[in-house]
């Protein structure tokens, strides 16, 4: 397999990928972590109902930050297999096809979240609509980990084409693979051992690094 060259339209595109994982990161973990999350309470309908109300800019603001955030993954899911083609065309081809289905699927999942807006803000009109709102907002949290799977399997081969590419050193490769495994691992126990996820959950602090360590990489990227 031949290695990249460095030439500057490479790494005119490596930052601007570089600029667009950043926007990914922080629009990502701000709607989960920042905007989301202090609203929601899988074990409490009448109260996520409550703080969705008292908080309404913020719960439309989570729905903004993801749509940005699948956006830039669609643009970052094309800059990337541009940048890797040169290197093994197939295998940066079904990356982006990976990615681009998770970024579909998270996409799709707000819809989930937008149903949950629409029983919590017509709840007069619709008995039960506080619980009917979190078993859609649960649904959003299943299709994001769903999104994950193919995410899982786009990162472990976006680390084997970092790992061969020449211009990258192997441990940022290295990095996107062990994100991948925590990535597939995680979605599995959700889904078929959902007792043993919440044990799980540090361990996605080693994405968060690594595809952070990628991303300033990008950014500092030259010819």
């Amino acid at each position: 397999m031949p290695e990249l060259a460095n030439t500057p339209e490479l790494a005119r595109k490596a930052r601007f990928a570089g600029l667009l994982y950043l926007v990914i990161i922080t629009a990502g973990l701000g709607a989960e972590l920042g905007l989301r999350a202090p609203l929601i309470d899988l074990d409490d309908a009448a109260g996520t109902a409550a703080a969705i109300l008292a908080a309404p800019g913020q719960f439309r603001l989570a729905l903004a930050a993801d749509l940005v955030m699948a956006l830039s993954d669609a643009g970052l899911a094309i800059l990337l297999y541009l940048i890797f083609r040169p290197l093994a065309p197939g295998l940066a081809l079904s990356a982006m096809v990976f990615r681009l289905i998770q970024t579909v699927l998270i996409a799709a999942s707000l819809l989930a979240m937008l149903t949950a807006w629409l029983l919590v803000t017509r709840a007069g009109h619709l008995a039960d609509a506080p619980t009917l709102a979190l078993v859609f907002l649960d649904l959003h949290a299943h299709g994001y980990d769903l999104g994950l799977v193919f995410f899982g399997v786009a990162c472990l081969m976006m680390g084997a084409l970092v790992w061969r590419s020449g211009l990258f050193a192997r441990v940022f490769g290295a990095g996107l693979g062990i994100a991948g495994l925590v990535y597939l691992t995680g979605s599995g126990l959700r889904f078929f051992a959902p007792v043993l996820s919440p044990a799980f959950t540090p361990a996605y602090m080693l994405p968060v690094l690594a595809e952070t360590a990628f991303c300033i990489r990008l950014l500092a990227h030259r010819a």
